[in-house]
């Protein structure tokens, strides 16, 4: 049985959230929540990207 890896689901909820508010801020014709969330999208999936590939180094994946 696999174990669930917290992070990376933390993570991928957290990507998810910000393309939702992109959804949000695109029904709202609001530019600066637009670029807001897409900023907020990146950070997040890079900082999740970064952090499988340290577990994946550290034998923990």
């Amino acid at each position: 049985m696999k174990k669930i890896k917290w992070p990376l689901l933390a993570f991928a909820i957290g990507a998810a959230i910000c393309m939702m508010g992109i959804g949000v801020a695109v029904a709202e014709r609001s530019m600066f929540g637009i670029i807001l969330a897409i900023i907020a999208l990146v950070l997040v999936m890079g900082y999740g990207f970064k952090t499988k590939k340290k577990m994946r180094e550290e034998g923990s994946l």
